[in-house]
């Protein structure tokens, strides 16, 4: 609940990341810091490395996100 408040501020943590192969934008959030971000990330990019992504690029960035999370 906090994490969506803060994100309707503009105040959460996300991680943006690319993959190619296939070509995807992933939103991966939101986070209240960006230390705890940090520490949930890895899981996320191992689930899409294990799956094929190739070329996993990422960037954190705080801000406000809605859907679409998946582009």
């Amino acid at each position: 609940m906090i994490r969506n408040f803060g994100n309707k501020l503009g105040l959460a943590w996300w991680a943006k990341i690319e993959t190619d192969q296939p070509s995807i934008t992933y939103w991966f959030g939101p986070f209240i810091t960006k230390r705890s971000l940090k520490e949930n990330m890895s899981s996320f990019i191992k689930d899409l490395s294990d799956e094929g992504s190739k070329n996993i690029k990422h960037s954190l960035i705080r801000c406000k996100k809605e859907e679409p999370l998946t582009v």
